[in-house]
């Protein structure tokens, strides 16, 4: 049976098999499905942590004097 989302294969130790499959019991889906939510809560969680980074280093340099205003922005269009 052909499928259209791709599939990967993950080798993981027992007791976090016993945690996935315990989630996925309570909430009526699937383990795959459940895995499939959990990993993109991860990469979520991961890409907030890098934006916030990103965030914090262009807030230590951020000079009030050289910001444009809404009205300088506004000018250049």
């Amino acid at each position: 049976m052909a499928t259209k989302n791709p599939r990967i294969n993950v080798v993981i130790e027992k007791p976090l098999y016993d945690a996935i499959k315990g989630l996925a019991h309570r909430e009526g889906v699937s383990m795959s499905l459940k895995a499939r939510d959990l990993l993109r809560n991860a990469l979520e969680y991961s890409e907030d942590n890098m934006l916030t980074k990103i965030a914090e280093q262009r807030e230590k340099s951020f000079n009030r004097k050289k910001a444009f205003t809404h009205k300088q922005i506004f000018k250049l269009k």
